[in-house]
């Protein structure tokens, strides 16, 4: 598989703006992204807004709070979560994207499933991006239907499959391993005709507390420096963990890592505590830090 130059601009995307639907998303400026968790089985907040109502009120509240992007997620992927297949994320998902569409039509809404079926839905009910955990592995039809949507596709970094996607790996560079992966997939997305790309490094899926924490402080060597970086350490064990504190008692020790992040040129913050990285972004793009 040929591997795209570092300094071939033909090829590469500049990381500064997605076309979303035909809408130019300016990235010169993070994004915030907030998680909306459909799912009954979520490690930190599930079963609370997987009701229409509940959906729509958090949405309006993380809108407010300064989200620009919704993550729509019928699926958990903690560990031990309850496996779904495309039909039923599908089911449960039923007219939400479509009934927030309709409420919140400025609102970019990216959804985060590994399923070309579900992405298929999804573009038909109105989602702006496809939020892929898997890369791709666990569909092999799920780079052909970015490719046919032609939505902006967050590539994230994980073990091949789903069963070993949590599980621990003995990398030897970890910076190194990701950016290898980096090459392969965005060179295959690329060839199948995917232009917008944004890359996830994968933070809490398959990855010691050590090497997470060397990622942290490389994050600016991820990804080639073409590519939108999409960062989500949002309540992740490998903060709250060594600290032994709850995910939901950890937002002082996050937002200093989300400063960390944005000083390293990412430009998509994935978050369950909306306000708190709003002020977090507010503070980076004041130049006092």
């Amino acid at each position: 598989m040929q591997v795209p130059s570092l300094s071939d601009s033909s090829t590469l995307q500049r990381s500064n703006s997605i076309n979303c639907n035909g809408r130019l998303v300016d990235l010169s400026v993070p994004k915030i992204m907030g998680i909306l968790n459909l799912t009954p089985d979520s490690f930190s907040d599930g079963g609370k807004f997987n009701t229409e109502k509940g959906a729509l009120e958090q949405t309006h509240k993380m809108l407010k709070e300064g989200a620009e992007i919704i993550d729509i997620g019928p699926q958990s992927t903690r560990p031990n979560a309850e496996f779904l297949t495309a039909e039923e994320e599908i089911r449960r998902l039923g007219n939400m994207i479509a009934f927030i569409k309709k409420e919140f039509p400025e609102t970019l809404i990216s959804l985060d499933t590994f399923y070309a079926e579900t992405v298929k839905f999804g573009y038909n009910e109105g989602i702006d991006i496809i939020n892929d955990i898997s890369g791709g592995q666990y569909d092999e039809k799920m780079f052909d239907a970015a490719a046919e949507t032609k939505l902006p596709y967050i590539l994230m970094h994980v073990n091949p499959s789903y069963e070993t996607m949590h599980d621990k790996i003995d990398f030897a560079d970890i910076t190194l391993s990701v950016n290898r992966y980096f090459s392969e997939k965005t060179a295959e997305l690329l060839n199948k005709g995917v232009k917008d790309i944004i890359l996830d490094p994968g933070f809490g899926f398959g990855k010691t507390v050590e090497d997470q924490m060397k990622m942290m402080d490389e994050v600016k060597y991820l990804g080639f420096g073409k590519f939108p970086l999409l960062i989500g350490i949002s309540r992740k064990s490998f903060i709250y963990k060594p600290l032994g504190k709850s995910p939901l008692d950890i937002n002082e020790e996050t937002q200093k890592l989300h400063l960390k992040v944005l000083q390293q040129g990412a430009k998509i913050l994935r978050v369950h505590d909306v306000a708190e990285a709003k002020k977090t972004v507010d503070l980076f793009k004041s130049g006092s830090v």
